[in-house]
């Protein structure tokens, strides 16, 4: 890309020595130098334009976007898991994005949230997406319900969207191994408040230092861990965990609780009051769900 922009340089300079001194009364020169300065304004755009790529920042630590839609109803809820399932999966997937995951609560409420997971390698990819989209004509058309929905028969009542960068401990996403034949996956989503941001950053430490392996080795299968950049009730750190069913659930967090380190990272001063509030909320799948 270097190599490239040197040559086009030397190619501008040399275009506008050949131009600049075309006799203005000669309509083809003034045709030519027309068609020619577009097509090397065309080709500085394409040099310009931010373009998304799967190259990860520095860290390699992945940034996690939750969308929280809020609905009234369940045909809002059908509206928002058939234009994610149809348009929206399908139209990350050209930028290259995925795993997304699209969940809902796990007992069934015309006022249930809908839930969806979607990991960006780069702060620069989210910000582009918007954009990408856009220009997407089948994304456009396949979305085009949910998009230009009026105000009698909109898809939500409204949503929220929280950015957080993944924990060092655990950099990426990861998908839980799928359900044997006729069954289903719980997950459970939780949130941690932290009185202040330095609490908040003691948390994050306190998870990788042994936290995240932990729930590993007890098979708490998570999904991702995220400290908050952007979003409600800062501070707070985010993650999903996931099981076979209930009660395998609940004997994994037992083992946690149960296990040595656990009781060793618990009991250190240095990590004393760093958590207000731990919201949990179990989940399932929504159909074309990735994850």
């Amino acid at each position: 890309m270097i190599l490239l922009r040197l040559d086009f340089h030397t190619q501008w300079r040399s275009f506008w020595a050949s131009h600049l001194n075309f006799e203005p009364n000669h309509l083809m020169n003034k045709r030519t130098f027309l068609r020619s300065f577009l097509a090397i304004a065309a080709f500085t755009a394409f040099l310009s334009a931010p373009v998304i790529t799967r190259a990860a920042d520095a860290t390699g630590r992945q940034y996690f976007e939750l969308r929280t839609y809020t609905t009234k109803s369940g045909e809002q809820q059908k509206m928002i898991s058939d234009y994610w399932r149809n348009a929206g999966i399908p139209a990350y997937g050209r930028l290259g994005f995925g795993p997304v995951g699209v969940f809902t609560e796990v007992t069934d409420s015309p006022t249930n949230h809908v839930y969806v997971l979607i990991p960006h390698e780069s702060l620069g990819s989210f910000g582009l997406v918007h954009d990408r989209l856009a220009a997407d004509a089948a994304y456009q058309k396949a979305a085009a319900d949910y998009l230009d929905a009026i105000k009698a028969n909109v898809a939500y009542v409204r949503f929220e969207s929280s950015l957080s960068l993944a924990f060092e401990g655990m950099k990426t996403l990861e998908v839980p191994v799928a359900p044997a034949e006729g069954q289903s996956r719980i997950f459970e989503l939780r949130i941690y408040e932290s009185p202040s941001e330095g609490k908040g950053d003691n948390k994050v430490k306190m998870f990788n230092s042994g936290e995240i392996p932990l729930m590993k080795d007890v098979g708490l299968a998570p999904i991702f861990f995220g400290q908050a950049i952007t979003g409600e009730h800062m501070p707070n750190l985010i993650y999903m965990l996931s099981g076979e069913n209930d009660e395998a659930h609940k004997k994994h967090w037992k083992g946690f609780f149960d296990a040595p380190m656990w009781k060793k990272l618990s009991g250190d001063p240095q990590f004393k009051d760093n958590v207000t509030k731990v919201i949990s909320i179990f989940l399932k799948r929504v159909p074309g769900s990735q994850i």
